[in-house]
């Protein structure tokens, strides 16, 4: 009796752990992006370099989206489908390069080339799906709604992205300008160290060459 509950015990554990390690699995592999873009987010440790790789998943889904919506209907294929598909995933791209920023913001660590880049490409990628949204398609129907929330989404995005870019000039800025004084007051140091060294060593020479007190100097 005490086996087979140790047994079931065993198994309980071993069962939950297979199934925390799929969750954790899952948060890193995001059902949205490829095997190969999560690959890249792997190796983009770097706050400013996965900011960009943000920016580039999200332009391959803007440009996929494109590309079929200007494609005739085909009775094969469920053009609708794929292109809400890509507003959908272009939307989590987005909110995953928000939670990176935001997280990144809060650690204080130097975004500044990444932020730029959002400032580069943003413009054009808010450009894109505005001329969506203008434009009229035999599927437009389909994907108003998530074009009209990546818009949004996107355009919170880049605001968010304006103000860090903003903040972070003016913190890493003013470090640099700390850094500055810090390494001149350490330059007059050693130099107000190097005068006093040079003024003991003249007094000791001094000292030397006059010689110990006589009786006379004395008397």
């Amino acid at each position: 009796m005490c086996g087979d509950y140790g047994m079931r015990t065993l198994m309980t554990s071993v069962l939950l752990l297979v199934v925390s390690l799929g969750v954790a699995w899952g948060k890193e592999k995001a059902d949205y992006l490829s095997e190969e873009e999560t690959e890249q987010l792997r190796e983009a440790q770097d706050p400013s370099q996965r900011i960009e790789k943000y920016l580039s998943f999200a332009q391959t889904r803007l440009t996929r989206f494109d590309d079929f919506r200007d494609r005739a209907p085909n009775p094969d294929y469920d053009i609708p489908a794929y292109l809400d598909t890509q507003l959908d995933q272009y939307i989590h791209i987005t909110d995953a390069l928000k939670d990176w920023i935001e997280d990144h913001f809060d650690r204080h660590d130097d975004m500044r080339s990444g932020l730029k880049k959002v400032m580069e490409m943003g413009p054009h990628q808010l450009d894109q799906l505005r001329h969506a949204e203008e434009s009229t398609d035999p599927y437009a129907a389909g994907y108003r709604k998530s074009l009209s929330d990546a818009i949004d989404d996107f355009s919170d995005a880049l605001d968010g992205a304006t103000k860090a870019l903003s903040e972070q000039s003016k913190m890493f800025g003013e470090l640099k300008r700390e850094a500055k004084v810090d390494a001149q007051t350490i330059k007059d140091r050693e130099k107000e160290e190097k005068h006093r060294s040079k003024d003991e060593s003249k007094l000791r020479k001094k000292e030397h060459e006059k010689g110990p007190p006589t009786d006379k100097d004395e008397d």
